[in-house]
């Protein structure tokens, strides 16, 4: 996809289609009665005999209009003016794109209206087009044999969009710039994480990791096998994969940017590739979105390609527990203690609490590269689905400015986290009577015993927890994928990196 920006001249431009926002009180967008004016006033009869009212989401393409030099124009609905801001922006611009998308038109002008600079500057304003170009253009990658061989490319291939001054063209760039590159990682998370559990295995995912590295020579990639992950005395790690034939992956990754510092940002990725609950058997009704549960894996997978693409100054670390958890004849037990490669023992008390026993060995792991930070990503609770819903991911941290940098590039990415309290109290609730804890502490605070539970391996290091549970993947019948937190990742590393 080609991206630049326009400033001037909408009614000149010459592209296959003009996009504009018309508001819902039938209020038409500056840049629409730009092209009202250019065209003697046929989009405001449009709109004043309410052929469009405006509602956001809802599109209207309308042919040959005399006076533009595009052929097409695609009116978008900003919904109401009073509550226009950056949610109603993003979600006119991906509107819009499933129009286009319906059509055989190649090139596209956009001039849908945005909030004021301040919520939305250069930078932000190329980022979020690029992004909604990218995310809305992606296409499920199912095996449907129907489908087969007939996958087309989308006919849209260049966007420029605007106003943008020329002193802001710049920023609006690299704004496109990252923008595509985030849309592009958050395709290598949402392919990885739709893929079937017996297509997507822990070798699945070391081979991806593996194709990365050759095709990143900044990227250098090592898989610890069963063996290995043995050596490392990973006790709670082997405890998760003893049931299933699958063999257990150890991935490690490491990029190194231009001029990146020493210490390491180092990401954390639960990679149960398939999760039936083990011994503690979940409810079967939905436990095909189980395939999902190494989202936070397919996250950092999408980080390295990001940085790496971007060739950002950073020196970031992906680390990856991949197994899958299955109840069998060799299935760790209710009332098993095993012992974890920090030396802890651990009372299993619920195999469905796996995801900890995997991502506490591997934040232990986390300590040899002597990290600035480490940040976790796991669809670690249903508890933080009941807490936050879908619309925030969960972020515990044992330092606040580490969790703020995380809940502010959140706000940036429209990909929103919220603080949860992480105080003594809860890892309280972890007490056992025959280990040194437990991997449960109960029902309340469920979401935070968990991070508790992790934060037992973090002592020392700045450290922040992210539980996208409720955000990674959406069931029923739009079930997928979202790539999120892919968004609010990309945006914390680009300011890490000082761009």
């Amino acid at each position: 996809m080609q991206f630049d920006v326009w400033s001037k001249g909408l009614a000149t431009l010459e592209a296959d289609c003009l996009v504009v926002g018309v508001f819902e009180e039938a209020e038409l967008s500056d840049e629409a009665r730009t092209l009202d004016a250019a065209t003697g006033g046929r989009l405001a009869k449009i709109v004043e005999r309410g052929d469009f009212p405006g509602r956001a989401g809802e599109t209207l393409l309308i042919p040959d209009l005399e006076g533009l030099k595009a052929t097409r124009v695609l009116l978008t609905g900003l919904g109401s003016q009073k509550n226009f801001g950056r949610k109603a922006f993003r979600k006119a611009l991906s509107s819009a794109v499933t129009a286009l998308n319906r059509t055989r038109i190649a090139s596209a002008a956009f001039a849908v209206a945005r909030p004021s600079f301040n919520e939305l500057d250069d930078y932000y304003f190329g980022r979020a087009v690029a992004e909604a170009v990218g995310n809305t253009l992606y296409k499920i990658n199912d095996l449907k044999t129907s489908r087969k061989g007939k996958t087309k490319p989308p006919a849209l291939q260049s966007v420029i969009a605007g106003p943008v001054r020329s002193a802001g063209a710049s920023a609006a760039k690299r704004g496109f710039t990252h923008g595509d590159a985030i849309a592009a990682a958050a395709k290598v998370q949402r392919d990885l994480a739709n893929l079937p559990a017996n297509v997507c295995t822990p070798t699945y995912l070391a081979d991806q990791a593996k194709a990365l590295g050759k095709s990143q020579s900044s990227v250098k990639v090592t898989v610890l096998d069963e063996a290995g992950i043995r050596k490392e005395k990973m006790g709670c790690f082997l405890a998760v994969t003893q049931g299933s034939a699958q063999p257990p992956k150890f991935i490690v990754m490491e990029y190194k940017g231009p001029k990146a510092p020493k210490a390491p940002i180092v990401l954390v990725g639960k990679g149960i590739t398939f999760d039936t609950g083990g011994i503690s058997l979940k409810d079967p009704g939905a436990m095909d979105e189980m395939k999902f549960d190494m989202s936070g894996s397919a996250a950092v997978l999408a980080a390295l390609t990001l940085v790496s693409t971007l060739r950002l100054p950073l020196h970031v670390v992906g680390l990856i527990a991949a197994c899958e958890n299955m109840p069998g004849s060799r299935a760790v037990k209710p009332g098993d203690i095993v012992t974890s490669a920090a030396g802890h023992t651990v009372e299993i008390l619920n195999t469905d609490a796996e995801g900890r026993l995997v991502l506490c060995d591997a934040l232990h792991y986390a300590r040899r590269f002597e990290p600035a930070a480490v940040v976790d990503l796991a669809t670690l609770t249903g508890a933080c689905v009941v807490a936050l819903g879908s619309h925030h991911a969960g972020c515990m941290s044992n330092d606040d400015a580490l969790a703020r940098e995380l809940v502010q590039a959140g706000v940036r990415a429209d990909d929103r986290a919220w603080q949860l309290p992480l105080t003594e109290e809860y890892a309280d609730q972890l007490k056992s009577n025959f280990a040194d804890f437990a991997n449960i502490g109960g029902r309340e605070g469920g979401a935070i015993t968990a991070a508790a539970f992790l934060g037992k391996f973090t002592e020392g290091l700045k450290w922040a927890h992210l539980d996208i549970a409720g955000v990674a993947y959406q069931g029923g019948a739009q079930k997928g994928s979202t790539g999120r937190p892919t968004a609010l990742l990309a945006d914390f590393l680009i300011h890490r990196a000082g761009r």
